[in-house]
């Protein structure tokens, strides 16, 4: 029996890369934070609004991530899988976390503008490897990342000219909300998907269909 197209074995490790991928995001957006140089625009956003409304990154990111599940269920139903379940539950707890842990262990509150160029670097690097390996995992798309297709699907618009109109209006709304934004937010926004490509073509996707191709029994 197939799930999502792919059999149970195959279905349970992916959805494991997935899941470890969007842990790798999490901590790489942590980075970004903590750094002070600015999150990606739907991040920076939901610490925005989240602080106004007195929340938590991971409890407010949740409900939005919530609200546009249900947008997906009704209008994008082949988009969601367990990949995007784990990134509307997970990322943003994730970054609440190892934002924690960079505060408790390292006592990191503010940092040397060197210290920022490198952790800005860092953090870029980990953040879209992270990303990487969800999307190369094709076990779901999250529900920021599930907006644009939607759109396009139902209008037969370019995809790239709607997806720079939300991350836009994204950033929009993280300046309008007080949420960090800075250099990684634009570096984010615009400049990961070389990054996000190097990752899957050269880790990503050759990993994952490694171990995910199913076992053949060789019959003499």
């Amino acid at each position: 029996m197939k799930i999502l197209g792919y059999q149970p074995r195959e279905l349970a490790i992916r959805s494991g890369f997935a899941l470890i991928g969007v842990t790798i995001q999490g901590f790489g957006a942590a980075t970004l934070r903590v750094a002070g140089v600015g999150v990606d625009p739907y991040s920076a956003a939901n610490i925005g609004v989240g602080k106004l409304l007195g929340m938590s990154l991971g409890i407010y990111q949740l409900i939005i991530n919530a609200v546009i599940l249900i947008a997906m269920l009704l209008w994008g139903r082949k988009y969601i899988g367990t990949g995007s379940v784990f990134n509307m539950v997970c990322v943003g707890f994730f970054i609440d976390l190892f934002t924690a842990i960079y505060h408790d262990q390292f006592h990191l509150t503010k940092v040397s503008l060197p210290v920022e160029i490198v952790m800005l670097i860092i953090g870029t690097l980990i953040f879209t490897f992270g990303a990487s390996f969800y999307m190369a995992a094709k076990v779901g798309t999250s529900p920021y990342d599930g907006i644009s297709p939607m759109i396009v699907d139902h209008t037969g618009w370019h995809y790239r000219p709607v997806r720079l109109v939300q991350d836009i209006s994204f950033l929009g709304l993280a300046l309008l909300v007080g949420g960090p934004v800075g250099i990684g937010t634009i570096v984010t926004a615009f400049c990961c998907g070389p990054f996000i490509v190097f990752w899957d073509e050269k880790i990503g996707s050759p990993l994952i269909e490694h171990y995910s191709r199913p076992k053949v029994t060789e019959v003499e």
